[in-house]
């Protein structure tokens, strides 16, 4: 028995070593799969974050220009926008090209127009309620006239419709009489 199991010994080590190499080589492959999509996400993570930074940015840009420059034309208060937002983002290390930057700015000027025309909308609410409220009042006083209206009206006509009055009763006409 011990001579079967010395001459199988070399097979058996070599199968598993085999199998323990693949088994490895999985693993490690497993492994480099994993690092490439962290990295990736590192990678998306990083540049989110700093999309995020740009439009906050802009956004202080477009405030600074709109309050600073009220006077100022549109083009004008780009151009101040574009250089406020330019130093900040070197100040930090992000790298943008002008168009990237100027198309964040311009973003956080049409969401502060629609921020305007939500607030400008809410304002104007109240005034629709009241106009709303005079509205049903006019139709409802308008809706009394009407009834009063057509009560006068059928008040008129229904006793001549109704009632019929009596015919005169014919007197019995008299004729001459004659004699013959």
């Amino acid at each position: 028995m011990q001579n079967v199991i010395e001459t199988i010994q070399p097979a058996i080590n070599t199968i598993v070593t085999a199998v323990v190499g693949v088994l490895v080589t999985f693993v490690l492959a497993g492994i480099n799969t994993l690092k490439n999509k962290a990295n990736a996400w590192l990678d998306a993570r990083t540049t989110a974050a700093q999309r995020e930074v740009i439009h906050k940015v802009a956004g202080e840009a477009f405030a600074l220009a709109q309050t600073t420059f009220k006077e100022a034309g549109g083009i004008r208060k780009m151009q101040e926008a574009l250089q406020y937002a330019s130093l900040r983002l070197t100040e930090q290390g992000i790298v943008v090209s002008p168009t990237e930057l100027q198309a964040a700015i311009e973003k956080a000027y049409l969401e502060y127009k629609a921020k305007t025309k939500a607030v400008l909308a809410t304002e104007a609410q109240p005034d629709e309620e009241v106009a709303q409220v005079a509205a049903k009042e006019a139709v409802s006083s308008l809706a009394v006239k009407i009834n009063d209206f057509l009560a006068q009206a059928t008040a008129e006509v229904t006793p001549s419709v109704l009632v019929h009055p009596e015919p005169e009763p014919i007197a019995p006409v008299q004729m001459p009489a004659t004699t013959e």
